[in-house]
């Protein structure tokens, strides 16, 4: 579904990720764990055609789209859900929502694709008039997800859902995640939780200063011992 080769990508002087290889299939869920700093969130930004790469090759179901502006990339499929939530603070639930579907490819579906987005989330359903700004983390990051899910994704790549959340809005998060899998479609994860992470993922992708390291499955990489040592202090 996705396959990405060589990828090098740079801020301005500094290179943030090296030769970077990955790929994700459909109805999987590929979670990528490494350190702060180690190009996580640049290799989500590049995926999605927010951060442009200097070279390698960006394929989405056979085509590649490495060139294409952000808005085609998200028309192709690809609909990346950022770090730290990023609603319309002034506008209301429900018009975060239909911004969502702003692409000719969910545009004609919006009204349906709203009452399936209620369905999934009736706490939105409730907040739908209240302004974003006015909701608690979880629940903006119901509303980041379902504006997500309004632009119909067949790859939904999601920047560290838990942060910032308590315990159980943690847990209820996650398992929205592996729920929207569940329909068919695919995850890419990049999660701070590694034990989470791990868990809920097919397979798993270590990232260590711009460098893929390691590769598995989740339960595999949750055994190793480099990484219990680095990431788990174990």
């Amino acid at each position: 579904m996705l396959t990405v080769e060589r990828l090098n990508v740079f801020h301005g002087d500094v290179q943030v990720l090296f030769d970077v290889a990955l790929t994700v299939e459909p109805g999987e869920i590929v979670s990528i764990v490494g350190a702060n700093a180690a190009g996580k969130t640049s290799l989500l930004l590049a995926i999605s055609g927010l951060l442009r790469r200097k070279t390698g090759d960006i394929h989405f179901e056979g085509d590649p789209i490495g060139d294409l502006a952000p808005n085609a990339i998200v028309d192709r499929g690809i609909v990346h859900i950022p770090q730290g939530r990023r609603v319309f603070p002034m506008l209301s639930v429900e018009e975060n929502l239909e911004v969502g579907a702003y692409t000719p490819r969910a545009r004609p579906d919006r009204k349906a694709l709203l009452q399936e987005i209620y369905g999934h989330f009736p706490k939105l359903h409730a907040l739908r008039h209240q302004l974003a700004g006015s909701l608690s983390g979880g629940e903006q990051q119901m509303l980041a997800i379902g504006r997500g899910l309004m632009a119909r994704p067949k790859l939904l790549t999601v920047d560290e859902p838990s942060l910032g959340l308590s315990p159980i809005l943690v847990e209820n998060t996650f398992r929205m995640i592996e729920r929207i899998n569940r329909e068919k479609v695919a995850i890419l994860l990049v999660e701070q939780n590694v034990v989470k992470a791990l868990t809920l993922a097919h397979r798993g992708l270590v990232l260590e200063n711009g460098r893929m390291v390691m590769a598995g499955t989740g339960s595999a990489l949750l055994g190793n011992e480099h990484l219990k040592k680095a990431y788990l202090g174990m």
